[in-house]
């Protein structure tokens, strides 16, 4: 049964309709990437599921209807969306944002346990604990931000344009953690402009186009697929 199910998702975003009737599925355990060109609607269909755009459709997860449910209540379910951009709190230390990802856990050893599991996929930021997150360099503060979002040990990671901005090198490691999340049980869904990358590792993916879902499929079949490679992957 899918952990989260979109069934006819319509959502309108600064003015126009940004999704158009989408509907998809993620199974518990899988890595689900959406690939599409700038303004698609990848970053909408995460921020309806997230709950910071309002929808007409059905968005089920674990079999609860959570369409337009508020952030922090979806977070609480254990949805945790890692935004575009990474949006850390630049003027907060590393420990202070990790802080604020476990927002709703009471248990101080509780806390220190799930930090210490973040800082056993991303070393450098216990390296830095006491360094405000604005000066650190773009690859540290992704990891920040999905370190954040692992502070409240999501059932379901939503990724968006993880390898922005990134050079290679960090796009490799980003990517690693990500399999390593996935192969430890986590559910992924990932959203991401380097459609190589991200089918590499997906086992599953949709194609969307101006706010629609046009072709989907297993990752490694979307990769041979002759219209994704001439759109995305040239």
């Amino acid at each position: 049964m899918p952990l989260l199910v979109l069934e006819n998702v319509k959502a309108n975003y600064g003015g126009i309709q940004a999704l158009k009737g989408i509907s998809m599925a993620v199974t518990e355990g899988e890595i689900v990437t959406l690939i599409g060109s700038n303004g698609a609607g990848k970053s909408t269909t995460l921020k309806s599921i997230s709950g910071q755009v309002k929808v007409n459709g059905s968005i089920t997860y674990g079999g609860q209807n959570i369409a337009n449910l508020p952030p922090h209540q979806t977070s609480r379910l254990g949805i945790a969306h890692v935004p575009e951009g990474r949006r850390i709190f630049p003027k907060l230390t590393v420990k202070e944002n990790l802080l604020i990802g476990a927002f709703a856990v009471k248990q101080k050893r509780t806390i220190e346990e799930r930090m210490e599991r973040v800082f056993s996929y991303f070393p450098k930021l216990k390296e830095r604990l006491d360094q405000k997150g604005g000066t650190m360099s773009g690859g540290e503060q992704q990891m920040l931000a999905i370190g954040r979002a692992l502070m409240g040990r999501p059932k379901l990671l939503m990724l968006d344009e993880p390898s922005m901005g990134l050079a290679p090198i960090v796009v490799e490691q980003i990517f690693e953690i990500i399999s390593e999340l996935n192969q430890e049980g986590m559910t992924i869904l990932l959203v991401e402009q380097n459609a190589y990358q991200a089918l590499q590792i997906a086992d599953r993916g949709y194609v969307i186009q101006t706010g629609e879902i046009v072709l989907e499929g297993v990752g490694k079949e979307l990769m041979v697929n002759e219209q994704v490679q001439e759109a995305y992957l040239a």
